[in-house]
């Protein structure tokens, strides 16, 4: 039986490009279809009424017919616009690099709800969480999961022994965790130090409001960042764009003497 010319779904929108001179094709992440392309035409006429309700990081009900190459917006109503997040330059900048990841992972016209889930959590959490940045590391992690990638914390990926309280290694091809006996057969592999170990398998293992009560000093969180930074981009085998900007910003508001939710906590695990 054939599907239905016109459908109906919940939808983020995670990415959003110029088509002629009134038009978009957006970037939908939705829960039952994944990720999926969509035309909304005369959208860019500044009297659209379909506008406010398509703007990039706003999760709304969209109803679509469909077509040959690309499916057509015909209506759609805002169920949350995250004023929060876009009216504030470094929340807007975390959320682009959330959706940004969630572009480039999610698979096209595949459901993955749990996915779709992480990311509108991920969306609310932004403007409350007392540390955006533990709430990235969190989605960072959690992404890796659901794309797919869980990263082996546990046990060394060589030689399968469980991990002891020690600096072990991870090594990104291996997409794991190293013991000290193995790590010098493989060279690019990286130190990780005991307290990251335990905070990646906490947070690995938790949901967020377990994971939020993490305590971190700057250097843990630091360490974190860099670390799954490095994997997801090796994943990607390019560069996060966005992780540029957010840098940038970091700069920018540590320089003015308030570093931008970087833990102000001198404790660590």
């Amino acid at each position: 039986m054939p599907e239905p010319r016109d459908y109906q779904t919940e939808a983020i929108i995670i990415k959003k490009t110029k088509l002629a001179e009134a038009d978009r094709i957006l970037t939908f992440y939705t829960p039952r279809f994944g990720k999926l392309q969509a035309v909304a035409k005369g959208v860019r006429r500044p009297k659209s009424k379909m506008a406010g309700h398509l703007e990039l990081l706003t999760y709304s009900q969209v109803s679509l017919a469909r077509g040959r190459n690309l499916d057509t917006v015909t209506g759609t109503q805002t169920i949350d616009g995250f004023l929060a997040i876009k009216n504030d330059l470094w929340l807007t900048s975390c959320a682009l690099y959330v959706v940004e990841l969630v572009n480039q992972f999610g698979a096209e016209r595949m459901e993955n709800y749990p996915l779709f889930r992480l990311l509108l959590e991920t969306l609310k959490q932004l403007a409350q969480a007392p540390n955006k940045e533990l709430l990235l590391r969190y989605f960072e992690l959690h992404l890796l999961d659901e794309a797919g990638y869980r990263p082996q914390l546990r046990e060394c990926v060589s030689c399968r022994k469980q991990m002891t309280p020690v600096i072990n290694y991870f090594h990104m091809s291996g997409g794991g965790m190293l013991c000290p006996d193995c790590a010098p057969r493989h060279p690019f592999s990286y130190p990780v130090s005991v307290n990251a170990q335990k905070v990646l398998r906490l947070m690995q293992d938790s949901d967020y409001a377990t994971a939020s009560r993490l305590k971190l000093d700057v250097e843990l969180s630091g360490e974190l960042k860099t670390l799954l930074e490095n994997y997801l981009k090796y994943l990607l085998e390019r560069e996060i764009k966005s992780v540029r900007w957010l840098d940038s910003l970091r700069e920018q508001i540590a320089a003015q003497g308030n570093p931008p939710a970087l833990p102000r906590s001198s404790d660590s695990l």
